[in-house]
């Protein structure tokens, strides 16, 4: 591989696996499972194939994804993170609670399905989430967009995986403009639900105490 900065820090050599453009949005839309190419791309608005397929292959060459083939019948190819990729997961999370502190942050743009699922890892609060955890009986799940996902708290932690909400104790249906508001405000999720941007299935008194484990945090301006 080339690199930008011939530097021994860790942090230089960070910046020459993941550093260029896209190359951390792609590893987020994996942390949730594998995806094919055109589920990648769906994603991210503004990446184009071409600079998708550069991406994915300085990704694979630097050991942080594989691709993989799909067995029958699906007979499709997915790239997924190699276990060493996988452990970008938490310096991807430390940086996004890092950047929301920014008074930049604009919570009105546009949203993955797999950033929103991660954003409610990232952003709950551990007190409140163990709390609430040790009374949950069963697992939460989404459907973001159209897209499933599961959710289980453990420890004051939000365990999220691509999977069908069937069954789950409660489950919080919408797109990403109408689930971001309910969980980071201000529109209460009564209002929103009656509006119907949002749908609750479940205890609504549990719905809601779950919503409040999540906040974004304040601006830091010094």
């Amino acid at each position: 591989m080339r690199r930008w900065y011939q530097d021994a820090c860790g942090t230089a050599l960070a910046m020459d696996l993941v550093g260029e453009r896209w190359a951390m949005l792609i590893v987020r839309e994996l942390l949730l499972g594998p995806r094919r190419f055109g589920e990648i791309r769906g994603a991210l608005p503004g990446l184009s194939a071409n600079v998708l397929t550069q991406r994915l292959e300085g990704l694979a060459r630097a050991g942080i994804l594989r691709r993989r083939a799909l067995p029958s019948p699906a007979n499709a190819q997915v790239y997924e993170l190699t276990r060493w990729g996988y452990a970008l997961e938490e310096p991807i999370f430390a940086l996004s609670r890092w950047a929301a502190g920014s008074p930049t942050h604009d919570v009105t743009l546009p949203l993955s399905n797999t950033a929103m699922m991660l954003s409610l890892r990232t952003m709950m609060d551990p007190v409140r989430g163990a709390a609430l955890g040790e009374q949950l009986d069963g697992e939460i799940g989404f459907l973001i967009g159209g897209e499933p996902f599961r959710a289980a708290i453990a420890n004051g932690r939000l365990d999220a995986r691509r999977a069908t909400p069937d069954g789950a104790t409660l489950v919080f249906e919408g797109d990403t403009a109408g689930l971001r508001p309910v969980f980071y405000g201000p529109a209460p999720l009564a209002a929103t639900e009656a509006a119907g941007l949002v749908k609750v299935t479940g205890d609504r008194a549990l719905a809601q105490r779950f919503v409040d484990c999540f906040a974004l945090p304040h601006f830091v301006t010094d």
